[in-house]
């Protein structure tokens, strides 16, 4: 509102300001040569307002008006160099002409606005990220941009380029993978979706493999306990994936296609509008079936899977209101097994191994927006998910059905250096085995709820001070009351540094289903008894300096550490059970163990940005121990080293290039047992023009892989054993996908 404000104002005062101009330049004489600089997009050719060219280091420079000109007077010497700069534009340096010219350039848009301009929702108070006191971590959209085209199904890679976090593959016949985040096992992150739950216990199966990038604007971090924000599962940290919104006169309509070496093909669409009127329809995305056959060497690996998940949502936004209603739909049949499987081959059970998942995912959500209330903010959220997983292998055969949902009323304030806000929230899980005949019976059910309320308070004390504490109280109807404080600090002792420290507790009810668990174990899984939560504290800190250069070189520096203790951790454990008169079989049962899990560790990482260059380099400490267990202390799977480097480069406005590698150290698995570290290499070329952009990208080109140093199909051909999965078990994977923009 604020800038429409100033453009009408220019408006009316631009027909006088030639003639004031004119009035000061006469007494000084009138002759001074100058430079005009018009800048326009470089796609859709219109003029770029307030854009700035200047002299670098001189103070001399002009912004551009409404028709895209900046008028440089006196005219600066050949040579001289200029610097162009404008709000969600690359920057540009170029040489100053000979004389008194008029200098027309076209500047190319990037996806994602400048880090200042980056607003932050997880925490509710939607402020830019630089003024946070809690250490916030995002992904843009231009990083998802670019993801859709390399991976357009899920996000699953996408997450795993975030610092601190790592994708853990939990499967090699369906590919069912976890998010890890400082080391700690995926069942301790907390997924969300515009702040709203997405996923937990059995309908977490296959989560992250069932989110397409296309419909997201950006995904926000926030590491270590923080289940003050939403409630109980942010252990490890959180991940809340941000929504594209329709804009008001600016429709917009892509569609994706991708074809891979996997013979994987992906056809993905995301389409919004908004007009004039109150209310309004947009499909925020749509994703026909993606069939894909990926073959897997030494691996009798995952056979063909179909998805067809759907997003479609109705905006409805009165002038200071806005309702937002939304739907998605996931339909998928996800198949693997012995590679007479893999060929559709008649199955034997006498000589198959076969796994197949149908899942069916149904969620509805609702976000209503009030920004004039009694001079703050009034948000209503609440969402359900209806999820259905029917599980057949030639050993078993079972189905079950969760029921999620969540609401929240919150109310946000500010008054003078403070920003309150404070809700109440309800949320639960009903989970039920689906008997049938034939099928093998699951020993659990449960209907879990939990009514809690929080309030936080963002107080900025000084112009480089800054704090934020909240506390939440939380009853469970089977766990009991839990109380949750959090704090955090930032402070800036000059303009190009920033310290942030955040702590806070967090907790996790028992749940029996996790992704880590194999399907021919679910059935296996003994009721919960006598069980506790799980509780949490955590701390993380940082110190960043960020510095522009006069030559317009950004130089960024981080070095982060972290610190979380959980205590009462749920370890799954072989017993004995009944099966009849002096008979007895095993059965998997959870236990709480009597020492704590700790895992804690060091982040650093530089960047540097000149240009259409950018190198980034990275490294993680993870030393995560079980203290409960003596002779086997490594937390399985979590590296104790993992470097990370990227370099792009852009050739022009149309052309650009990157290449990416890690290495990642020496992992434990859980028998003590170690494997070696590895190094992956991924590079991408990336054309664009007009509304067309084709990449061509190819991971792994090492083709470093698991099955080269040992077997993942081990025992009985009909009931294998699968070790765990340490390393990548596909290999070398080109693709090449085109990407088409409607442009107005």
């Amino acid at each position: 509102m604020g800038y429409c404000l100033i453009l009408s104002v220019w408006k009316a005062l631009r027909g006088w300001l030639p003639l004031a101009g004119l009035a000061l330049l006469l007494p000084l004489g009138g002759h001074a040569q100058s430079l005009t600089v018009v800048l326009t997009d470089s796609v859709s050719r219109a003029p770029v307002i307030g854009a700035s060219v200047s002299v670098p280091g001189t103070g001399v420079g002009a912004a551009t008006d409404v028709n895209g000109r900046a008028i440089l007077t006196p005219a600066p010497a050949a040579g001289t160099r200029l610097r162009v700069e404008a709000l969600g534009y690359r920057p540009r340096l170029l040489a100053a002409p000979a004389g008194p010219a008029v200098l027309t350039l076209r500047l190319a848009p990037v996806a994602q606005a400048i880090e200042e301009e980056v607003l932050v929702t997880a925490t509710r108070t939607n402020s830019r990220i630089e003024d946070l006191p809690t250490r916030v971590e995002v992904l843009g959209e231009e990083e998802l941009l670019e993801e859709n085209g390399i991976k357009p199904g899920n996000i699953a890679s996408l997450l795993g380029d975030l610092a601190g976090t790592q994708i853990q593959p939990t499967s090699p016949t369906t590919g069912n993978a976890d998010l890890r985040i400082q080391g700690l096992p995926g069942r301790y992150s907390q997924i969300l979706r515009d702040g709203l739950p997405l996923l937990g216990g059995y309908a977490g199966s296959f989560g992250i493999l069932q989110i397409p990038p296309l419909d997201l604007r950006q995904i926000e971090l926030i590491k270590g306990s923080n289940s003050t924000l939403y409630g109980g599962g942010a252990i490890a940290g959180l991940v809340n994936l941000v929504s594209k919104s329709p804009v008001l006169g600016d429709p917009q309509l892509t569609i994706t296609a991708n074809q891979s070496t996997l013979k994987e093909s992906n056809l993905n669409g995301f389409a919004s509008g908004r007009n004039q009127q109150p209310g309004l329809l947009a499909i925020r995305g749509r994703h026909p079936p993606a069939k894909h056959r990926r073959r897997r060497r030494r691996l009798r690996g995952r056979a063909p899977c179909a998805t067809s998940p759907c997003t479609r949502a109705c905006f409805i936004t009165p002038t200071t209101a806005s309702l937002a209603l939304g739907y998605t739909g996931t339909v998928e049949n996800r198949q693997g097994g012995d590679v007479a499987v893999v060929q559709n081959q008649p199955r034997t059970l006498d000589r198959s191994f076969f796994v197949t998942n149908r899942t069916q995912r149904h969620s509805a959500d609702l976000i209503y927006t009030q920004d004039s209330v009694a001079g703050g903010g009034l948000t209503v959220k609440g969402t359900a998910s209806w999820f259905r997983r029917n599980v057949s292998t030639n050993t078993v055969d079972y189905a079950a059905r969760q029921l999620s949902y969540y609401s929240e009323v919150s109310y946000l304030h500010r008054y003078g250096q403070h920003t309150l806000v404070g809700g109440l929230n309800l949320l639960g899980e009903d989970f039920e085995p689906l008997p049938a005949p034939g099928r093998v019976p699951l020993l659990n059910d449960y209907r879990y709820a939990t009514v809690g309320g929080f309030v936080q308070d963002d107080w900025q004390l000084t112009s480089t001070l800054s704090v934020q504490g909240g506390l939440r109280l939380d009853h469970h109807n089977a766990y009991g009351n839990f109380l949750l404080p959090r704090a955090a600090v930032l402070f800036k002792p000059a303009p190009d540094f920033t310290l942030r420290l955040n702590g806070g507790y967090g907790y996790r009810v028992p749940v029996p289903y996790v992704n880590e668990l194999d399907e021919r174990e679910l059935p296996r899984v003994q009721p919960l008894q006598g069980l506790r939560a799980e509780l949490s504290q955590g701390l993380n800190g940082d110190v960043n300096y960020q510095h522009r250069f006069a030559s317009g070189l950004n130089l960024n520096l981080n070095q982060g550490f972290f610190y979380t203790r959980l205590q009462h951790p749920l370890v799954l454990r072989d017993v004995k059970i009944p099966l009849g008169p002096n008979v007895t079989g095993t059965g998997l049962a959870w236990f709480n163990a009597g020492a704590p899990t700790v895992s804690q560790g060091l982040e650093s990482y530089g960047r540097l940005r000149y240009e259409g260059t950018e190198l980034y380099l990275g490294y993680l400490f993870t030393y995560a121990r079980r203290r409960y267990d003596p002779a086997n202390p490594n937390v399985p799977l979590a590296a104790r080293h993992k470097l990370a480097t990227v370099a792009t480069q852009e050739f022009g406005e149309h052309l650009a290039a990157g290449i990416e590698a890690s290495y990642t150290g020496r992992q434990y698995l859980e028998d003590g047992s170690s494997r070696p570290g590895y190094p992956i290499a991924a590079a991408l070329v990336r054309y664009h023009t007009g509304p067309w952009t084709f990449i061509l990208n190819g991971e792994n080109l090492f083709d470093y892989r698991q099955t080269r140093r040992e077997a993942v199909v081990l025992g009985d051909r009909t009931n294998p054993d699968f070790p765990e999965l340490w390393a990548p078990v596909e290999g070398r994977v080109l693709n090449v996908s085109v990407n088409w923009k409607w442009l107005r």
